[in-house]
């Protein structure tokens, strides 16, 4: 069957159906395609099932890209108030979390709901279950032929994703048609992921699996203070999250325990209360307990805080305040929440998001070298660089 349309958008999750609804709004006639059964499945699983639709700060300063400029303009021309005033046109009830992080009430797939509303209302059809077998552009039309149909326009919004979550589908279609028309794909790697770490040290801190605290992890000059979380595997929480979007193989990260704790004043004070007490009872008043064993056993301060000396402390303060440790690893594309590189601003066009050499041809979203930082902020790159597609197509 063959579908002609004022436009195709390849990936009807979170920047593919924006940019429909967007382009519907218009009056365009536009065709989401999907492999996948279910439109928005990153959608519904976003946010423990409630969607972190939004980041109330979202600004350039919070996205990796080879040029931190290109953002810049989608960001300002669709600003999460904008999403909230959708959510809100729609009764969908939401909050706000630690550090800007906007989540709905109820269920992400309220999010889901309010986009198939809005295509419906413009007339944009979905078609799920539909597997891309080939892209053509010949006399100004795009064709993508699917394994039954054939749709035909001429613009055509390249809006799969990347590669990280390949259990729910993601495939790369999005570079291997930026490499058909001659678009640079920059390296794409695994971001916002658990770190792994090399056996002996895993054994050696296997006792902390579950455990988590306050940290503040660097990389560089960058660093994010949130929850570090141990595993069987390694390090995870979103501190170690966030700096796995700035970690390379090969590089340490250093790591602040509780920075808000002074730990030479909780050694001196628990010493003057009573010396015959560990450290690591001392230090359990304010750390976990199996941290508090850990960094006392991992200092040689396994003894009574009467015995343990000027240095020893120094020592041991000094680990809890920097504490290198150089990953392995990461859990890869499996678990990472977003993709790290792809195709290469330098040849689109900040404005609409259009390819310079292709006209009519666009690139949105995850597929994109933009990559936010965990808590919103991918979400909002979504909304507004489909959006900025959707103004233009």
């Amino acid at each position: 069957m063959v579908h002609r349309r004022d436009a195709i958008v390849i990936g009807a999750g979170a920047a593919g159906m924006m940019c429909a609804l967007t382009a519907g709004r218009r009056g365009r006639h536009v065709a989401v395609l999907d492999h996948a059964a279910a439109p928005g499945e990153k959608i519904r699983i976003s946010g423990g099932g409630r969607c972190n639709f939004t980041n109330v700060h979202a600004g350039p300063k919070n996205y990796l890209s080879a040029n931190p400029h290109f953002a810049k303009s989608a960001l300002a021309r669709f600003r999460p108030a904008d999403f909230i005033a959708m959510v809100e046109a729609h009764g969908i009830a939401w909050h706000e979390k630690t550090l800007g992080q906007l989540f709905c009430d109820g269920s992400a797939r309220d999010i889901i709901a309010m986009f198939l509303k809005e295509l419906a209302a413009v007339g944009a059809t979905l078609h799920l279950k539909q597997s891309v077998v080939s892209v053509e552009r010949t006399d100004g039309l795009f064709r993508v032929r699917t394994e039954t149909d054939l749709f035909e326009a001429p613009a055509l919004v390249v809006a799969s994703g990347g590669k990280s979550i390949p259990k729910m589908g993601a495939t790369g279609l999005a570079y291997r048609i930026a490499g058909q028309f001659g678009l640079a794909v920059l390296e794409t790697r695994p971001g916002l992921v658990p770190l792994t770490l090399d056996p002996a040290f895993l054994e050696k801190i296997a006792p902390l699996a579950g455990v988590s605290v306050d940290a503040e992890v660097r990389h560089g000059r960058t660093a994010f203070r949130e929850a570090l979380l141990f595993t069987h595997r390694g390090l995870s929480g979103p501190a170690i999250l966030q700096i796995s979007s700035y970690w390379r193989e090969g590089d340490e990260i250093a790591i602040r325990i509780a920075p808000d704790v002074d730990f030479a004043e909780v050694l001196n004070a628990a010493r003057r209360e009573n010396g015959r007490q560990s450290v690591a009872t001392a230090l359990a008043a304010v750390l976990p307990k199996r941290l508090a064993q850990f960094f006392a056993a991992e200092t040689g301060a396994e003894r009574p805080l009467a015995e343990l000396s000027g240095k020893a402390q120094a020592a041991l303060v000094a680990r809890l305040g920097d504490w290198r440790i150089r990953p392995a690893g990461s859990e890869g594309y499996r678990t990472a929440e977003v993709t790290l590189g792809g195709v290469d601003t330098a040849g689109l066009d900040s404005r609409d998001m259009q390819a310079k050499a292709v006209p009519g041809l666009y690139f949105i979203g995850e597929c994109v070298d933009v990559t936010g930082w965990l808590g919103g902020y991918n979400f909002q790159w979504a909304w507004a660089s489909g959006h900025a597609a959707g103004e233009a197509v």
